[in-house]
């Protein structure tokens, strides 16, 4: 039988993983008290079962200490039972945003400051955080990409990347990405605004792409990036960091920093040492201002 249990920061996408793996099949419960897990582990793994994956998702709600929790499954453990752990996180902007956004309560925000709860939390399930064999960030994971990396890891058992990399374009203008681990600046190349073909076009159009790529000290400039940030991986996997937010930004968003981000997401692609995403945050927001002008 397989057990993973669903675990991690309110609002971190914890819910929506459940509803995704019963969707593949497994046998679902949420939000089981502490006292329960035991007796709920042990009628599971009775011989003979009907029920061969079975997913438990636990919370503050339910212990808001999370110690008892904890314990719990610490013992399980020595008693032989066999659980895998997932951790859903996010960053702690993206949990105050979606909070604010669903104008929720969280669990442990008893003065009503969702910051204040947020911290918390992350104190309270720091020593899950630490037994998990599976963490997931969805600051930025699309719904379909999270369904992606659960299929991978859950329903075609294929290796786990403990790190996921974010490779992230975004314009200056509209401010520095607060989550990004790693900025790079790439306002030295000229600037397509100024090519009327090209000012209404974004990186993400061939166009673009040759005019930016066409200059030698952006080939330069990627080939030094790409060999930096493939030293850095495997000393930040090693250390058992598990998200990266690698930042390209120019001006506006649009043009250069698609472009370079484009370049360097396909040549880290498909490297094993890694999960990676691509994301233009500003491009969509830079290509609306040009319609309103």
């Amino acid at each position: 039988m397989r057990f993973v249990v669903v675990t991690g920061m309110s609002g971190g996408g914890k819910s929506t993983a459940l509803k995704m793996l019963e969707d593949a099949g497994f046998y679902c419960v949420d939000n089981l008290p502490a006292s329960l897990i035991e007796k709920f582990v042990e009628l599971i793994s009775m011989p003979n079962g009907e029920i061969t994956k079975v997913a438990l998702g636990l919370d503050v709600r339910s212990d808001q200490s999370f110690q008892k929790t904890t314990e719990v499954l610490r013992e399980l453990k020595e008693k032989g039972y066999q659980y895998e752990i997932l951790f859903m996180e996010a960053s702690e902007q993206v949990l105050i945003k979606r909070y604010k956004e669903t104008r929720r309560i969280h669990p442990l925000a008893a003065d009503g400051r969702v910051e204040d709860g947020v911290r918390r939390e992350q104190t309270v399930l720091q020593a899950i955080r630490k037994m998990a064999d599976y963490v997931i960030d969805t600051s930025n994971l699309l719904t379909r990409e999270l369904k992606a990396e659960l299929d991978r890891i859950f329903v075609r058992n294929e290796e786990y990347n403990s790190l996921m990399v974010t490779v992230m374009s975004f314009g200056f203008k509209h401010g520095i990405p607060s989550d990004a681990d790693l900025v790079f600046d790439v306002r030295f190349l000229p600037n397509p605004f100024y090519i009327d073909d090209l000012k209404h076009k974004t990186g993400n159009d061939k166009e673009v792409q040759e005019y930016v790529m066409g200059f030698e000290d952006a080939e330069i400039f990627l080939q030094k990036l790409t060999d930096m940030i493939q030293f850095l991986i495997p000393n930040y996997v090693k250390e058992g960091k598990y998200r990266l937010v690698i930042a390209i930004g120019c001006t506006g968003g649009k043009h250069r920093s698609v472009t370079l981000a484009n370049e360097l997401f396909w040549r880290m692609k498909d490297q094993g040492q890694y999960g990676i995403k691509l994301y233009h945050r500003d491009m969509a927001q830079s290509s609306l201002q040009d319609l309103q002008r």
